[in-house]
């Protein structure tokens, strides 16, 4: 997920310098709704892991 957050930013970034502003925008919003959504599974999943009292592979 973390993956198509950077590859929506990389598109909004390319987008913008080649002047396409409402595709850059919109682009950058959809990088920052799949970003945010990330890091809610991952404090999820570390919460869990924590229950169950397994320690974080990272």
């Amino acid at each position: 997920m973390l993956g198509w957050a950077l590859t929506f930013l990389v598109i909004a970034v390319i987008a913008a310098v080649l002047g396409f502003g409402g595709i850059a925008g919109t682009a950058a919003g959809i990088a920052k709704i799949i970003f945010f959504i990330f890091i809610v599974l991952l404090v999820i999943s570390l919460i869990v892991g924590a229950l169950r009292g397994r320690t974080p592979k990272l």
